[in-house]
């Protein structure tokens, strides 16, 4: 009878790295994204923010909005994390 230690077991090929998911964009927003940014945040301050809630939400739309997601995504996603 074979003893099932006599090879040693061969070695699992390392896994292939994932492909990272590129990004739009990163840094820099486009003169679209800036309009729409813009607009977005008139009908903010329409709503009754006041002017350090408008900042505040302002730099976390600007963060998302240089990852790639687009206004409306970036609001549910402040509105989400708050």
């Amino acid at each position: 009878m074979a003893d099932q230690y006599d090879e040693p077991a061969p070695e699992p090929e390392p896994e292939p790295t994932p492909a990272k998911k590129t990004r739009k964009s990163t840094g820099k927003m486009s003169d679209k994204q800036k309009s729409d940014l813009k607009k977005h945040m008139a009908k903010m301050e329409k709503g009754g923010m006041s002017k350090t809630e408008m900042k505040s939400h302002r730099m976390k739309m600007m963060s998302r909005v240089r990852k790639g997601m687009t206004i409306q995504k970036a609001h549910n996603d402040v509105k989400k994390s708050s």
